[in-house]
């Protein structure tokens, strides 16, 4: 009885985990407009600050994982953090919360409302015109977050200031993203290595002079 009693609590708990996961992520993604970078500061207060899922730094880390893959941004990365809470179906539980409400909003819009509709009716412009700046901020608010996270400074900012103008160029080559992800990750690993061998190097040094 004891041991049906505490599973019942367990599965209660992780009811109420994957409840909240599905709740949370539908809430961002209903009150969110502009694409996944519009909701990289919802979900990090959500994720970091509110809940406590996610230290910053790893839901960073996460990020730059749910950036990097093919999809939609804001299901990846609800896809990486339901799954580092409950596994697959905290990962399920966070993706459909996610994608629900604008499925269901897109669904009204084709039925109820037509390109023209919308651009006839002056309420309709009106409200549309006043939530594109809203949409600006909220792009914008995350990439000054990670660019701090990423310790990005004064002598660092160069890189991405001469990557974004490469791809926003247009120039052949050059500007596609993908290059500029495996030159990132390809940057990274060799800078470990390198960071890695001169620390063997220091520990070997110390290691002499104590002889």
């Amino acid at each position: 009885m004891a041991f049906l009693s505490n599973f019942a609590v367990i599965m209660d708990k992780e009811r109420g985990i994957l409840w909240k996961l599905f709740l949370t992520f539908m809430k961002i993604g209903a009150f969110t407009f502009g694409g996944g970078w519009a909701m990289i500061s919802i979900i990090e207060r959500e994720v970091v600050d509110k809940h406590r899922w996610l230290a910053k730094d790893e839901f960073l880390d996460q990020l730059a994982v749910a950036q990097s893959l093919p999809g939609i941004l804001a299901v990846n990365i609800s896809v990486a953090v339901g799954d580092r809470l409950k596994g697959t179906r905290g990962a399920v539980s966070a993706a459909l919360g996610t994608i629900l409400p604008s499925f269901l909003i897109i669904l009204c819009i084709a039925i109820f409302l037509t390109p023209d509709l919308i651009k006839n009716n002056p309420v309709l412009s009106s409200i549309f015109a006043g939530i594109r700046p809203a949409v600006v901020a909220l792009i914008i608010a995350p990439v000054i977050t990670t660019a701090k996270a990423a310790h990005i400074g004064w002598r660092t900012v160069l890189i991405p200031a001469v990557v974004a103008l490469l791809i926003w160029s247009k120039w052949p080559v050059v500007s596609n993203p993908i290059i500029f992800i495996v030159l990132g990750a390809a940057g990274g690993y060799l800078h470990m290595k390198f960071s890695m061998t001169r620390l063997r190097r220091r520990e070997d040094d110390a290691k002499g002079g104590d002889r």
